[in-house]
Order: C-alpha cells, then structure tokens, then sequence
C-alpha cells in the first residue's frame, strides 16, 4: 500500500502549517475537557483590534448534554463524518467592541476571531488532534438554539478530534483523506498595488 506524498512548502517555514489539514476519518476518541481548553488558551492569545478579543467558543464534548443539539445544527454530511469526531465547536465574534468608555461596531471582528481560530487549530496539531472547520451548519437555526446575543455572528463550527492512521484507513476513505495542496503564492501576492483594470 502506497501512502500519500508529504505535502511540501515551498519557502522555509515551521512544519506546523503544512501538518495542519482537515482530515474527516476520525477514531471516535472523546476529547478530554483540559485538552480542548488548551486549544482555546492558544486561541485567547491571539491579536484583535483594540485588544478587544471578539471570538467566543461554544462548545461540546463527546457525550455530554450539549452533544446532540450541536451536532444536529451541522448539515446532514457533516453529521455523518462529525459523529466520530470528540468535541463540536461554534466559533461566534462580536460585532461590537469597547472603545474607551463606548460600544463601537467592530470593523475587524470575522478577521479577529479568524486569527484566533487558526491559533485554535496549531495548538490542536501540538497536541496530537485536528480540528475541521465548517460552514455546513443550519445558518437559520443555529443563531436561535444557541441563543445568540444581538451583534454577534457564528463564523464557523469546529469538530475536533484524533484522525485515523493513514495505515487504517479504508479504500473508499483514502481518496478524501489525502491533504491537499495549495496555489502558489505567485497566484496571490502582488508588489504594489493590483494592476490597472483592462480596457
């Protein structure tokens, strides 16, 4: 059996970034409660505008009350391969934020709880699990079971778990469970400004 070639950067960078991946075969193994909130202190850390750390993790652990109705929130495929997963996550930010003594709305919010979001997922890596984000979820009722305050928005939900061996996997599983590349930063980085619009 032939494994999937190692994903290779193309500059110099902390291997951490690459092993980062969403994989959906999971072991099924609980997250233990201490370990996911050493994925959330990762994430706390993280930079916001105005210090004023927008993101908030709902949670849910493999088994516990919660478990059902956050995973009854995610789409139909996602259920399916979440199922074998040990936490669900709901990463919500908020809109406003406090500036002196004043509500603002927030410009920088979604990109805030972003940051924290990838702080979230290295740390899992760190600590042997992966995180898969998603926006497969019930957008219309999602807001309203998990209570959300006014100016708050979900961004994405997370389930974490410890993938399965690439030696474990079944034939139909491999295909989708090979990491996948990623376009060349010459697609996407450009010296100054972007280039006049054509006529």
């Amino acid at each position: 059996m032939s494994l999937p070639p190692p994903r290779r950067a193309d500059h110099d960078i902390d291997p951490v970034f690459v092993k980062r991946h969403s994989p959906r075969a999971f072991t099924g193994e609980a997250v233990p409660e201490a370990e996911l909130m050493r994925m959330i202190e990762a994430a706390r850390w993280s930079p916001s505008a105005y210090n004023s750390q927008p993101w908030r993790f709902l949670y849910a652990l493999r088994g516990d009350a919660h478990w059902e109705t956050f995973l009854g929130l995610l789409v139909p495929g996602n259920q399916k391969w979440v199922s074998g997963t040990g936490a669900i996550l709901f990463l919500v930010s908020n809109g406003l934020m406090k500036v002196g003594d004043e509500l603002k709305p927030s410009y920088s919010h979604s990109f805030d709880a972003g940051t924290a979001s990838l702080a979230f997922q290295l740390q899992a890596i760190h600590q042997g699990w992966h995180a898969h984000g998603m926006v497969g979820f019930d957008h219309v009722r999602a807001p309203e079971i998990l209570r959300l305050p006014e100016n708050h928005r979900i961004e994405a939900a997370f389930a974490v778990g410890r993938k399965t061996p690439e030696t474990e996997l079944t034939e139909e599983q491999r295909p989708r469970e090979t990491p996948n590349g990623r376009r060349p930063i010459t697609d996407f980085t450009i010296a100054g400004p972007f280039p006049p619009a054509a006529d």
